[in-house]
Parts: structure tokens; sequence; C-alpha cells
């Protein structure tokens, strides 16, 4: 017979253990019980948040879906979904803000301020990062989004925001839901343009960066500059 979790001993139960030990001590679905507090009947918080895991793939296939989707789970409904929600958007900024202030300027730093967000995206999307001269954050640009193509991506698009905000360096940022970051034939010809078009406008492309859309056994994303293309 499952056990509720107010039935637990104090010592297991996720709250008094996060309250005690520190997240680090606790399962993904174990932070995510405390989130959703209830379970069902027969299937405790943590159980459901196991079943919710184990229904999208991981933590990341999870954070990938809409309210919409997490609520039309048994057992979620609506203020649980924009609870899960709200907390993967915290995550997602919380890992922006310890980068805000530093150094840019490796694809492994790009992909920490912005591979979590942008690989739990389903559609592609083209970012622009505008760094000053110690490739430092100014700002985050959208420029587009739905598939990359060179219509979309022309140069005068992705560098309008680098001219209105005086950037010293850019930093090109697009995803592949498929999860697989190694660039298309078109991610090549895109990339040339901007470097001819950076070096024209005296702006610097410090990189062009590919994002992976999901947890697989692949590098997590593709860098123009690391593979000597920029």
């Amino acid at each position: 017979m499952t056990l509720r979790i107010q039935e637990m001993p104090a010592a297991e139960r996720p709250r008094e253990r996060l309250a005690s030990q520190g997240a680090a001590a606790l399962s993904d679905s174990e932070l995510l019980a405390i989130l959703l507090r209830t379970g069902l009947p027969g299937k405790n918080a943590v159980e459901l948040a196991r079943h919710l895991l184990a229904q999208h793939g991981s933590l990341a296939g999870l954070a990938r879906c809409s309210v919409k989707e997490i609520s039309a789970v048994k057992g979620i409904g609506f203020a649980k979904a924009v609870q899960l929600a709200a907390a993967f958007g915290l995550g997602n900024r919380l890992a922006r803000e310890t980068l805000t202030k530093a150094r840019i300027d490796t694809p492994e730093l790009i992909f920490d301020f912005l591979g979590a967000e942008m690989r739990a995206l389903r559609n592609e999307s083209l970012r622009l990062l505008l760094l000053d001269a110690r490739y430092r954050l100014l700002r985050m640009e959208e420029i587009s989004t739905g598939s990359i193509s060179e219509s979309i991506a022309h140069p005068r698009e992705i560098f309008r925001p680098a001219l209105i905000y005086s950037a010293f360096a850019v930093v090109v940022v697009h995803n592949h839901p498929s999860g697989d970051p190694s660039p298309s034939e078109a991610d090549y010809k895109i990339t040339r343009r901007l470097a001819e078009a950076a070096n024209i406008l005296q702006i610097t492309l410090l990189d062009h960066v590919i994002i992976g859309g999901n947890e697989t056994n692949r590098k997590a994303f593709y860098s123009f500059k690391e593979a000597g293309l920029l």
C-alpha cells in the first residue's frame, strides 16, 4: 500500500529533507513532489512526479511541455502545471543571472547562458547576444522563431540590434529541436554571410552556436568558432 507523504517518517519527507539537507540531497521526483504537494488516491506526490518524468523522458522533456500539456495529466490540473512552469522559468532566469556580468567568450559559457532554455524549445529560435568590448552582455535579442532560413536570418535583420545598441561583438545562437546540433548546409551558408557582413560593419562575430534540443549522448552544442570556421 502506498503511503501518503504525511504518513512517512518525518526524516523521509521531501520538504523536511530539503530543509535539513538541502536540495542537492533530493531526487528530481522529490523536488517536483514539493511543488505538486499532493498526489492521487493510491499514488503520492513523489510517485506522481515519477510518473511525469517517465512520461516525458527527463526533467528537460517535462520543462519543454506547455502548461496545457502538463495540466492534462491526471492529478496535475492547471494550478500545479502553472507552478511547475514557474519553477522551470525561474531556473532558467537564475542560470542567466549568474552570467550577465561575466565575460561570455567561449561556447561553453554561451551554452551555460542559453542552453537550458533553448533545449526546452520545440521550435527553432534565433537569438543574438550583444556584447561590449570586454565581451560582457549588453542585452539579448530574439531575431526570429520557426525554421531558420536565409530570408529570415538575413544579415540586416541580425545586425540591426547590434547597430542600435552599439555592440562591439555579437554571438548568434539558434537551436535544433531534433537534438542534433550538427549544422545544416543552410547554417554554413548563413554563417559565411554573417561573417562577411560583420567584417564590413566592423562588428566582431564572436561565434555562431547551435544548441541541441534534448538530452542525448551527442555533444550538446556546435560552435563554428571552435570548428575553425570563424
